[in-house]
């Protein structure tokens, strides 16, 4: 099958553009660090077949809700290589988590509640996840009033140590690890150097004796001009090292999502009708912006088009629209570009992340999904249909 024969609106994951990543990242971590794992953010790309392959692939599964951890199960994840985060956790999939060897960081009080519920003779290690407010942390990488975070208990406040205490009167509960995990604005590296820096503020105020430190994730991937997988890490490393920890005692874990699922994944629309509407050339195509930018941010798209035929004909404004109801399902404006027909088809590139998990039920349902491989493409999920939907 080739890329003409793809059925639209679909993604396509290019599979060998999903294993350099992955491979990349682990050269990186394998240069510094003896211990480490990646763990993979399942809430930025879900895709049953793309979590089987980085399960493949060595990557742990980080996830955040009850339903996240069953669906690691599912798809091969072993119990201890899974990164259970998140205050989207309920009471059996916690337990059943720390009983088995996975890497659970607290985010609620209640946990703490529930590890009482665990066999008194065995022992057991948890983590717990620290607040982190970029503002005072890292205020030239912090988003305009979202300095502060929601997430973790206050080292600031003494919420923190009050939740490691309580750990700590479960006599067969080891804290073994703190989870410091922070989205930016900036992606730099800087950031991760003040992470860092704060983690040991924290390990040596309260003298704690641990066995990982998770880091999270809100790394760039593959993108000119931003830091690569090897500088992420040698800034974690070298900022580890410079407050005295022994990198060699101490299991580190990196959360990538963005950075790793996506420059793999493309979106194929076609377009469907054209028409004049005032002074404006409306293009319609069957794909929507809910597929390519379910925040309603971006400003334009790494994109292709491919045309049915030359065009010679030049348009002063195209305005390319969803096939929605919503007005305001507008993707991007073509200025002084040769007239889009019908039947032509664009190409959205890197859109791997928080798109396909966001795209919602609206009006059309989830799209079908395709592999691209040496020969060509291969189909990986069907569209949905009403079938799927019913229960």
């Amino acid at each position: 099958m080739q890329l003409s024969n793809l059925k639209t609106p679909c993604f396509i994951l290019d599979s060998d553009k999903l294993i350099s990543n992955v491979l990349e990242f682990k050269r990186a971590l394998n240069s510094r660090f003896s211990n480490h794992c990646i763990g993979y953010s399942i809430k930025t790309n879900s895709l049953p077949y793309m979590l089987h392959m980085l399960n493949e692939l060595g990557c742990y599964a980080e996830v955040v809700s009850y339903t996240e951890y069953a669906l690691a199960l599912q798809v091969g994840f072993e119990k201890s290589h899974i990164v259970y985060n998140g205050p989207a956790k309920d009471k059996e999939t916690f337990l059943d988590a720390i009983k088995n060897g996975a890497y659970v960081n607290i985010d609620t009080k209640r946990e703490i509640e529930w590890l009482n519920n665990l066999n008194k003779q065995h022992s057991y290690k948890v983590g717990i996840r620290v607040n982190l407010n970029l503002g005072k942390i890292s205020p030239e990488d912090a988003k305009e009033g979202e300095s502060d975070s929601r997430f973790g208990f206050s080292f600031e406040n003494g919420e923190l140590e009050e939740a490691i205490n309580k750990i700590q009167l479960c006599k067969n509960v080891k804290l073994g690890g703190l989870h410091l995990h922070r989205t930016s604005l900036t992606r730099s590296l800087n950031v991760y150097r003040n992470i860092c820096k704060y983690a040991i503020r924290i390990i040596n105020s309260l003298g704690l004796e641990l066995d990982y430190i998770d880091v999270g994730g809100g790394y760039f991937g593959d993108k000119p001009n931003a830091p690569t997988y090897k500088e992420y890490v040698d800034t974690i490393y070298s900022s580890l090292l410079e407050e005295g920890i022994d990198v060699s005692k101490m299991k580190v874990i990196v959360e990538p999502g963005n950075a790793i699922v996506a420059s793999p994944f493309s979106f194929l629309s076609e377009i469907i009708d054209t028409k004049k509407i005032g002074d404006s050339q409306i293009i319609v195509t069957d794909g929507s912006r809910n597929d390519v930018d379910p925040f309603f941010l971006k400003k334009d798209y790494f994109k292709s088009f491919i045309r049915k035929q030359e065009e010679k004909v030049f348009i002063d404004s195209q305005m390319v629209v969803g096939c929605s109801c919503l007005e305001y399902d507008k993707l991007f404006t073509l200025q002084n570009q040769p007239l889009l027909n019908v039947g032509d088809r664009i190409l959205y590139q890197n859109v791997g992340a928080y798109t396909m998990t966001l795209s919602p039920l609206f009006i059309r349902f989830f799209p079908r999904v395709y592999l691209k491989t040496l020969n060509g493409y291969e189909i990986i999920r069907e569209e949905w249909t009403v079938n799927d939907l019913k229960q």
